[in-house]
């Protein structure tokens, strides 16, 4: 297989004219670039993109940390950092948790050994704290709120849309109000969140009605029934799928049902949800990274009444 040295060899240039044509550097004569690229078409030489990239202290491939995959919620994002990525000439590794909080540390120390030019963390299992020391490393984007860091984020307004969710339950004349929740260990910050707006519209709000770890459609089978014994009569969920599911097991005497992502089965099966725009979220958290923005956005969220 041919290198670089064969061209400089055949051509009679030096190396580095042979490394200033393959990197598309301006100042190379005409007849000299002309004759290094009909000798790289000769030896169906291909550069190593990933040498290049290396030889300038780039990986053009950005990490994501995430708990999991197999939710619509971080598939919406992930789908927003993947076209933003592909657009910029970037790959993207996924870099799964299951809110592991050894694991993450892992893909921490990956990252300061330079396995990634950068990452967006969608969700964390740690303390920002243990992001902090990282920094040094390069850019760190995160998908949420941190209110409390000098960092970037780029993050849904999650307490106004869920107490949007709850007045609307109160509204419509809820009177015993439940939720899904994702992890019940290790509570993050959004659940947190989720609980306060809870009890800021209803007071006596009772933490008894929430369903914890429901994170994907099936859960929803025992969330309903958790919701039946509870005498719940509305119902915050922690996606559409699972408003769907949840609506699926009632034959009569449905709940008033909340989702979130606004997918096509929240439409056709008529209930509300809430639109949190993410694929917009995961573009704009690739777009802090690669231009390098050190900001705090926020993205409008649609609270669709059905």
């Amino acid at each position: 297989m041919a290198n670089i040295r064969d061209i400089a060899k055949i051509t009679g240039y030096s190396v580095s004219t042979i490394s200033r044509v393959i990197n598309h550097h301006p100042y190379v004569d005409d007849t000299k670039r002309a004759k290094v690229l009909a000798v790289m078409a000769e030896l169906n030489y291909v550069p190593n993109r990933s040498a290049q990239n290396l030889s300038y202290g780039r990986t053009k491939n950005i990490g994501v940390i995430l708990p999991f995959v197999n939710h619509d919620y971080y598939d919406q994002m992930l789908s927003g950092i993947m076209q933003a990525a592909f657009d910029h000439g970037y790959q993207i590794s996924l870099l799964p948790t299951n809110y592991d909080q050894e694991l993450e540390k892992r893909y921490l120390a990956e990252f300061s050994k330079r396995a990634f030019d950068g990452l967006i963390v969608t969700t964390k299992a740690n303390s920002i704290k243990v992001f902090l020391d990282y920094l040094q490393y390069g850019p760190i984007i995160f998908c949420e709120e941190i209110p409390n860091a000098d960092v970037s984020c780029v993050y849904i307004n999650l307490k106004k849309s869920i107490k949007e969710a709850f007045s609307y339950m109160k509204e419509k004349g809820v009177k015993n109000p439940g939720m899904t929740l994702g992890r019940s260990k290790n509570i993050s910050h959004n659940s947190e969140f989720s609980i306060q707006k809870a009890k800021e519209v209803y007071p006596e709000f009772d933490e008894a009605n929430i369903f914890w770890d429901c994170i994907v459609a099936e859960d929803g089978i025992q969330g309903a029934a958790f919701f039946k014994k509870r005498e719940v009569d509305g119902i915050l969920t922690f996606g559409d799928s699972i408003a769907a599911t949840i609506l699926q097991q009632h034959k009569s005497d449905k709940p008033l049902v909340i989702g979130r992502e606004n997918l096509l089965i929240s439409e056709v099966m008529g209930f509300s949800t809430i639109d949190h725009h993410l694929a917009e979220c995961g573009k704009k958290a690739f777009e802090a990274f690669y231009y390098n923005k050190h900001e705090k956005i926020c993205i409008p969220h649609h609270f669709i009444k059905r």
